[in-house]
């Protein structure tokens, strides 16, 4: 046998070797996502406390990776104006970049440090003040009102009965709660104000923890770009990891246009918020306002969930201002809703208003406050890549993409391969050709008897 004759038999080898290779690969696939469908549907206690596990232990790194992508923004705003000016005055640009990446981060979180001292300076003495005012005035509402039921009793004998047992036996109650439930339950609550301390001295850890790691991703972030599309590329085939690369430059447009324009438009309403109270002359206007502008981050249900722990505090100091904050939030909602917004966020989501309302209940229902704040971008995402994968299959049956041009769709004719739609025949005047009247009425009887 010549050397001819043994390669082509090698290829031949070759050749039927590669099939049995893929199935093997496929049939290890599918016996371990059998497994581990098992494991999931009938150990899924077990699966929900290991993935709590590493949620916790990845805590810091999510921390560190949440805080740097919304610090980017700002990093590369301060590295826009500073580099021409580093690089005009030192010879090495590299070196005058790696000095530019380090201000800008440290600006960047000397600038998260500050707004965040403002706000807690703006809101702590507030809320101080808000508390000492109600400890001061509680008193003088709870005399008021005694002082009215007391009136009110001694005119009323029956009243006054009923009013006399029912403080017999909810003191007898109350003793009873007390020597039974609570005085038990005083280890307990004590083991619990330890434990939230030491969750609470975690938490910072965590977030200190979380700074450090920021700081490496901000200072590397290229790299970190790099290797990410350096490991797409290597695993999928080219098409494919150009439509996940572009798929991850959508998703961060949606996210980082949603997220940035959200924060300016609760800043914007947070301060119109304190202007108008001001004029106004409303009690706790500072700590008010920074309710509405921080919940106003959530959409949609974010402004009535700030409104009402605001209405209570002002409704506490003067009942009639509360109707009139009432009255005022809603007019500003209406503002930020139909003008501020739209101006601001545009169309950056590209949802409609039912599947926003459905993406913060679903976002909400898994991960509470963080999941109604994000359930709007992931979703807008998700709706991206699903449109696109619809429009992909359904231009490969050459259709048209249009989603209007499917809602009056009868069916598609085979044989052209176009949209057939519904068509309202005009009924012909009698008056005017009877014969075609006729014909008409037979056409219609055809048409049935072929249904």
């Amino acid at each position: 046998m010549n050397e001819q004759e043994t390669k082509q038999t090698d290829q031949r080898a070759n050749w039927n070797i590669k099939p049995y290779l893929a199935v093997g690969l496929i049939s290890f696939l599918v016996i371990i996502g059998s497994i581990a469908f098992f494991f999931l549907i009938f150990r899924y206690q077990e699966f929900t406390k290991i993935l709590e596990k590493v949620m916790i232990i990845l805590q810091p790194i999510t921390i560190g990776l949440i805080l740097a992508y919304l610090l980017n923004p700002v990093v590369n705003f301060e590295e826009r104006h500073l580099l021409p000016f580093f690089q005009a005055k030192m010879n090495s640009q590299e070196k005058a970049k790696k000095v530019v990446r380090a201000i800008s981060v440290a600006g960047a979180l000397l600038f998260v440090v500050l707004v965040i001292g403002i706000l807690l300076q703006m809101v702590i003495p507030e809320l101080y003040k808000s508390i000492n005012g109600m400890i001061g005035t509680l008193p003088k509402q709870v005399n008021g009102f005694m002082e009215w039921i007391s009136d009110y009793v001694d005119n009323d004998s029956e009243i006054s009965g009923y009013l006399e047992i029912g403080l017999t036996k909810g003191t007898e109650f109350f003793e009873h709660w007390a020597k039974t439930d609570f005085l038990p339950q005083t280890k307990n609550l004590v083991t619990g104000l330890t434990t939230g301390v030491i969750g609470v001295v975690k938490i910072l850890f965590n977030v200190v923890v979380g700074i450090i790691i920021s700081i490496y991703v901000l200072m590397s972030k290229e790299i970190f770009i790099g290797q990410s599309k350096k490991l797409v590329y290597a695993l999928f085939p080219a098409r494919s990891a150009n439509a996940v690369i572009h798929t991850v430059h959508k998703s961060h447009e949606i996210f980082g246009g949603f997220i940035s324009g959200k924060i300016l438009d609760s800043l914007i309403i947070g301060i119109l918020c304190f202007i108008c109270l001001y004029l106004m002359n409303m009690p706790y206007s500072v700590l008010v306002s920074v309710i509405v502008g921080v919940t106003n981050v959530i959409p949609f249900f974010g402004p009535y969930l700030g409104a009402v722990p605001s209405t209570i505090l002002i409704m506490l100091a003067n009942p009639i201002q509360g109707l009139y904050f009432i009255i005022f939030i809603l007019v500003l909602q209406q503002i930020d809703g139909n003008i501020i917004g739209p101006k601001i966020l545009g169309d950056s989501t590209g949802l409609s208003s039912f599947w926003v309302v459905f993406a913060i209940l679903v976002g909400g229902g898994f991960l509470g406050i963080p999941g109604m704040i994000i359930g709007v971008p992931l979703f807008a995402v998700i709706f991206y890549v699903i449109r696109n994968m619809l429009n992909y299959l359904i231009g490969k049956k050459q259709l048209p993409l249009d989603s209007q041009c499917y809602i009056s769709a009868e069916k598609v004719d085979l044989d052209q391969n176009v949209l057939v739609t519904y068509q309202e025949e005009a009924k012909p005047s009698h008056k005017k050709d009877p014969g075609k009247t006729r014909r008409w009425r037979q056409n219609k009887v055809q048409k049935r008897k072929k249904k």
